[in-house]
């Protein structure tokens, strides 16, 4: 990797394409950059939060992003990574400020309004695009941490994901989401592992079909199929990526 930009050496059905990567600092976004610059596309990682080889952005300003689309020229791929729980920790609705709520719903949901909006007039331009979601289980379901936001925002996407690929897929871009499961892959699910202790940790892989936590590269995987050419007739989609959690 270097910079924020990752071609692949092995180019294969993104070979000429450029993506965008939100949330690429460590963990799923990571995997997923890695993923598409497998697939051939020249990837721009980008990310709040600094780190080697991630170019910092603001995804939820949308001058900055404009700009940064504006500078990297069109994008044929994007995929909407970035969100989080914003350091917060789940606490009764009554104890959530405007402040917090806003933090979450910006983070998650907002971002992908807003990349989304950046990129969209050129991939009508040129009748080609893909764009996938990272929402969350939290979004199908409930959060498992308890933050009303989180669960709201990303129950958000899956609603975007679902009205944007009504409206784009007469310009031939595709529009769907991914809903991983717990996937061990960053500061803030490493806390929340590690908070479940014991008996919590075994009964929520207890929870999980396959008996196993989710990788980083299981959710990049789902990015591959929504990216590539062979699921151009798939759009609108939500699939959960979590080892069969959501089946219980």
């Amino acid at each position: 990797m270097t910079g924020a930009v990752v071609s692949g050496a092995g180019a294969t059905g993104l070979a000429g394409r450029v993506a965008l990567v939100t949330g690429t600092a460590h963990g799923i976004g990571a995997a997923i950059a890695a993923a598409l610059a497998t697939e051939g596309a020249t990837v721009h990682g980008v990310d709040r939060v600094a780190a080697p080889g991630v170019e910092p952005l603001d995804v939820t300003d949308s001058a900055a992003v404009a700009a940064f689309v504006d500078r990297v020229g069109p994008v044929d791929v994007l995929v909407n990574n970035a969100g989080g729980v914003a350091g917060q920790t789940g606490r009764p609705l009554e104890d959530v400020s405007d402040d917090d709520w806003r933090a979450v719903v910006d983070a998650n949901l907002t971002s992908t309004f807003v990349c989304t909006r950046a990129v969209v007039p050129g991939m009508k331009e040129r009748g080609w695009g893909r764009i996938v979601n990272i929402s969350s289980g939290a979004g199908r379901s409930v959060s498992l941490t308890g933050i009303q936001a989180y669960a709201s925002a990303k129950a958000g996407q899956i609603g975007l994901t679902r009205q944007t690929a009504h409206e784009l897929g007469r310009f031939g871009i595709t529009v769907n989401c991914i809903a991983p499961g717990f996937v061990l892959s960053n500061p803030s699910t490493e806390r929340q592992w590690a908070s479940y202790g014991p008996e919590g940790q075994a009964a929520l892989v207890e929870g999980i079909a396959v008996r196993r936590l989710g990788r980083a590269e299981d959710i990049a995987n789902g990015v591959r199929f929504f990216t590539a050419e062979a699921s151009s007739w798939v759009t609108g989609q939500t699939i959960a990526i979590d080892g069969g959690h959501g089946i219980f």
